[in-house]
């Protein structure tokens, strides 16, 4: 009960105060270029801090574990292709109330969009900002255990040859204990089995992980 008051304090006192952090986060990077690949809407919240434009399609949305690491482990095949808009998932964990949509034989879920016309016309800009980014050290890659997201497929993130990563999860993991991994004990409500949502993380972050260091390392 102590902790749980005292990161909501801490991170009520953080959100009461965002400018000022913001401003000072603002400052700090400077002109420092980066791209966000993130499996939730982490990625999102993070540019939002940083008042930076979407160089990124990984907005508004969330990939399973298994279509994530596909899409990472041939990354730069997977984004050359088209949407293929689809009617069903092969994950039936939820009802489908947004457009879904598929890169080959992955899924994208675009949980905060209202229309495929929408999903479409932002996916090609923002996939088209982030092409012209072609230093593959200033992108960084963020996991954490949602959406069927397992301990295997941590562990195979952190062996992703991809100089900036990082993941997070309800519980530490030896092997990673040498890695940008983070063991969160805050979780999603009242479920222990992984971390809140990405806009939650993204809010507790500051607490485990110094952002600004992991970008100008």
């Amino acid at each position: 009960m102590l902790r749980k008051s005292s990161v909501f304090l801490r991170r009520k006192f953080r959100q009461n105060f965002k400018k000022q952090f913001s401003k000072k986060d603002i400052a700090l990077l400077k002109d420092k270029d980066f791209v966000i690949i993130s499996n939730n809407c982490w990625g999102g919240a993070l540019y939002q801090w940083y008042k930076r434009p979407y160089n990124s399609p990984f907005i508004g949305l969330f990939l399973y574990g298994p279509c994530y690491l596909k899409l990472l482990s041939n990354f730069e095949y997977y984004m050359q292709q088209k949407l293929q808009f689809v009617t069903t998932s092969e994950y039936p964990d939820r009802a489908v109330t947004y457009p879904i949509a598929k890169l080959d034989d992955i899924e994208v879920h675009f949980t905060h969009y209202e229309s495929e016309a929408e999903v479409k016309k932002k996916w090609e800009r923002r996939t088209s900002r982030m092409l012209r980014e072609t230093n593959i050290d200033d992108y960084y890659f963020k996991i954490c255990d949602r959406e069927r997201v397992t301990k295997e497929h941590i562990c195979d993130f952190h062996k992703l040859p991809y100089k900036n990563k990082i993941s997070f999860a309800i519980r530490d993991f030896d092997e990673l204990r040498h890695k940008n991994h983070i063991g969160v004990r805050e979780s999603h409500k009242n479920n222990k089995k992984f971390v809140p949502n990405g806009k939650k993380m993204f809010k507790i972050t500051f607490i485990y992980f110094n952002i600004n260091k992991w970008f100008l390392n």
